[in-house]
C-alpha cells in the first residue's frame, strides 16, 4: 500500500503530512498472537504475519511481505511499515486514520517475487470500512529486494 491517496476515494492510506508516530500500536486491534492472523493465511498471527513483524523472520517472497504489511496496517505497526519500504520512496513517518477499519485482504495477481528474484509485483484488493462505510483499495504493487530484504517500492491504484 502506497503513501498517496487518489483524488476519488476517502483517505484510506497513511500520509507522511501531518504524520505523528505510531510506535508499535499493537493495542490499536485485536489482533493476538493466537489470533487468525489478518492477512488471510490459515495461520495464528504469532506463527504468520507477527514472526515477520517482530524481526524473527523476513519474508522470502514479495508476496508475503504484501500480506505482513497489510497486517501492519490492521495491527498499526508503523515501525515494521517504514523497515520494509524502500528508502527512496519512504515517507518520514506513517499516520493511522483512526477511523480506517481494515476488513479483508485479497491477491489477485503476482509475478516474479520469489526467492529467485529481485524484484516482483502484487496486485491485490484490500477491504475497509471508514466512518462505517465499506469500501476496497485495489492496488499493483512494486517490490524489490534491498540487502537481501524484500522491500514496498510504490503502487499504482487500480479499478
Amino acid at each position: 500500500m502506497s503513501r498517496r491517496s487518489p483524488a476519488r476515494r476517502a483517505s484510506p492510506r497513511p500520509t507522511s503530512r501531518n504524520a505523528r508516530p505510531e510506535g508499535s500500536g499493537r493495542t490499536a486491534s485485536a489482533v493476538g498472537p493466537d489470533s487468525p492472523c489478518p492477512c488471510g493465511l490459515p495461520s495464528p498471527y504469532a506463527a504468520c504475519c507477527g514472526r515477520f513483524h517482530t524481526g524473527e523472520a523476513l519474508a522470502p517472497t514479495a508476496e508475503l511481505l504484501m500480506r505482513s504489511r497489510y497486517s501492519a496496517f490492521v495491527v498499526r505497526d508503523a515501525s515494521y511499515l517504514l523497515r520494509t519500504w524502500a528508502p527512496a520512496t519512504r515517507p518520514r513517518t506513517v499516520d493511522f486514520d483512526p477511523d480506517m477499519r481494515w476488513t479483508g485482504l485479497e491477491i489477485t495477481a503476482t509475478t516474479e517475487g520469489t526467492p529467485f528474484h529481485t524484484t516482483g509485483t502484487v496486485t491485490f484488493a484490500a477491504g475497509y470500512t471508514h466512518r462505517g462505510e465499506p469500501g476496497a483499495l485495489r492496488e499493483h504493487s512494486r517490490f524489490e529486494r534491498a540487502d537481501g530484504a524484500w522491500v514496498y517500492v510504490d503502487g499504482t491504484f487500480t479499478d
